[in-house]
């Protein structure tokens, strides 16, 4: 009698702990999330970022995207990560020197008041050249501090020598620096819509062709080809060969 009661009390407890831990999972989801994109967290060891200064990182970016605070406040951040504000200027201060982060100029929607907010665009600058060094292309970006993030493009790439870097490809193609959301853009075609790397160059190759240089012509064509299931180069081509032909 007693080990079928002290039985039923242990799959009760279970059960217990099983509710709480879809009640708390459930919770979490409601809460929404933030898009980072993997380029920023492959690269953190190589650009030298401390773990806390890349966690600070995603608390600014938690709190424009999840709750709308541009510029939040040395204490809101201190009580999010366990750190006195004090602490958190530090690292706020340590980042603006490094160009990962800047203070921008804003005007508020609402009432039009100007405003300041942080801008990591610079992580983002950062980050690509680091994935384009690594990827054995000529280094794209650099940001030596807050007041300068600048473009070098070194020379054409020597005879026989590998396909180059994405970025440094669209750059070229462009013949202009790419925006901090361009960047963003061409790393989400990869890590969150999963387009293989050379259809993103036929992509821009048949922009090209059509004299449609940008980058919303290029999603679109990725786009297409996705709907239509094309998953390499020959399928592209013989699809776009197709639209010719019809046009």
């Amino acid at each position: 009698m007693l080990d079928r009661r002290a039985g039923r009390q242990a799959d009760e407890a279970v059960m217990q702990r099983q509710d709480d831990y879809a009640g708390g999972m459930a919770a979490a989801l409601q809460q929404g999330g933030i898009h980072v994109p993997a380029m920023l967290l492959r690269t953190v060891g190589e650009l030298g970022i401390a773990p806390e200064d890349a966690m600070l990182l995603l608390q600014l970016m938690a709190y424009r995207e999840l709750e709308g605070i541009e510029f939040p406040t040395p204490d809101q951040l201190g009580r999010r990560m366990g750190r006195t504000p004090e602490q958190i200027g530090g690292q706020l201060q340590r980042l603006l020197r490094s160009g990962l982060l800047e203070i921008e100029d804003m005007i508020e929607p609402a009432d039009g008041l100007q405003a300041e907010r942080y801008s990591w665009s610079g992580w983002l600058l950062q980050a690509a050249s680091c994935t384009a060094t690594r990827e054995g292309a000529r280094p794209v970006r650099r940001a030596p501090d807050a007041a300068q993030s600048n473009v070098q493009v070194r020379g054409e790439a020597a005879a026989g020598a590998a396909p180059p870097n994405l970025f440094v490809l669209f750059e070229r193609e462009f013949g202009r620096p790419l925006s901090p959301m361009e960047l963003e853009t061409i790393s989400a075609w990869i890590d969150q819509d999963g387009y293989a790397d050379e259809l993103i160059r036929f992509a821009l190759k048949e922009a090209v062709f059509a004299g449609k240089l940008h980058f919303r012509y290029i999603d679109r064509i990725l786009l297409e080809w996705s709907r239509n299931r094309i998953t390499n180069v020959d399928e592209a081509r013989a699809q776009a060969q197709k639209f010719r032909g019809r046009a």
